[in-house]
């Protein structure tokens, strides 16, 4: 996979920290919008190197109402003592609650952006949180440490450019039985990145049979789809 396929891990889900239902995000370039999440690398990316500044963004509570983080996790079914790795974990808003809502478990915040990762370390020692380890991923390898249980891609899945490689690659990281869980935006939803960017849940299930999956559950968010896959 090419470097400029992704638009580095802490972008697509960080971004959308901003924005909330009520105040749709600017319309911007696909490699800066303000209503993504996670950063995922990528040509004309933009860097995201003072992680504190964008933590007020990423972390604004406002975002719950929206982003639903417990029907997330909820949905992943997590295993007791289970490996989970949050693919974009920018400045740790999914690792953090999965940490907290699953103490047994080991949590991988995989980020290409040197300050995210560090802040997501610094915070996980502020805070406690001895289960999250920060991890610097690459572009086309997210440099998950042990195969997992569990992977979660929010507002990432549609930053990835050659997806069928990228989750073909992925599944040398997967447990037996491993799910992967893709969140993303609605086609017609007014928040995250501008229409022509969006992918439907059929294109993403298309892709995803494509590199060897089939999807086993979905949930439904207001601006967002959940589509659950395991290795076919």
């Amino acid at each position: 996979m090419r470097i400029p396929l992704l638009v580095s891990l802490a972008f697509v889900v960080s971004a959308c920290a901003s924005q909330t239902a009520a105040q749709p995000p600017p319309e911007q370039g696909h490699h800066q919008q303000a209503g993504e999440g996670h950063h995922h690398g990528g040509s004309a990316a933009h860097r995201f190197e003072d992680a504190e500044q964008w933590a007020a963004r990423f972390e604004d509570p406002e975002r719950d109402a929206w982003q639903k983080p417990d029907v997330v996790i909820a949905a992943m079914e997590i295993p007791h003592g289970g490996k989970v790795a949050d693919i974009g974990a920018a400045t740790g808003y999914f690792p953090v609650r999965i940490a907290r809502a699953h103490p047994d478990a080991t949590v991988y915040g995989v980020d290409i952006e040197p300050d995210m990762v560090r802040y997501l370390d610094e915070r996980a020692r502020k805070e406690g949180l001895s289960n999250i380890k920060a991890v610097l991923g690459e572009p086309s390898d997210a440099k998950i440490p042990e195969q997992v249980d569990r992977v979660l891609l929010v507002d990432t899945y549609h930053h990835i450019g050659e997806r069928p490689e990228y989750f073909r690659k992925l599944a040398g990281s997967l447990r037996p039985g491993a799910r992967v869980i893709v969140v993303d935006f609605k086609v017609d939803s007014p928040l995250g990145p501008r229409k022509e960017h969006k992918l439907a849940p059929e294109k993403v299930n298309e892709e995803m049979a494509a590199a060897g999956y089939k999807k086993v559950g979905e949930r439904d968010l207001p601006h967002q789809y959940v589509l659950i896959f395991e290795r076919a």
